[in-house]
């Protein structure tokens, strides 16, 4: 990479992250603040609510909706690997091994610590 190159990336990087901060200033110091009893309250298609929402909801399901995007990401990331695995060379498929390896620990770890038991 030439040394223009970078300082053009650089640049519509910095660019960017200034607008951005610009953008999300400008929102909070001119969005209108005025809660009321209606855009606080719970909304579930026009019937009443089956419960208060302040309850709390259980780690256990964001538990399993992270776990379900880490196998979600993985399937897609073996996914172009399983297609090309003729193209792929050894050292390929030992990071491929690898990288199975190390999700597989981490399932057998919140296995065995529980992490996927309902109580």
């Amino acid at each position: 990479m030439t040394t223009i190159t970078f300082k053009k990336i650089l640049i519509i990087t910095l660019l960017s992250l200034v607008l951005s901060t610009i953008i999300a200033m400008a929102s909070y110091i001119l969005g209108e603040t005025s809660p009321d009893k209606e855009k606080v309250s719970v909304y579930e298609c026009g019937f009443t609510p089956y419960n208060n929402p302040g309850n709390p909801i259980s780690v256990r399901f964001f538990l399993i909706g992270i776990l379900f995007l880490v196998f979600d990401l993985e399937i897609s990331l073996l996914f172009p690997w399983s297609i090309t695995s003729y193209l792929t060379s050894s050292y390929g498929i030992f990071i491929i091994f690898i990288f199975l390896l190390i999700l597989t620990w981490g399932l057998i770890y919140e296995w065995i610590k529980g992490g996927l038991e309902w109580e």
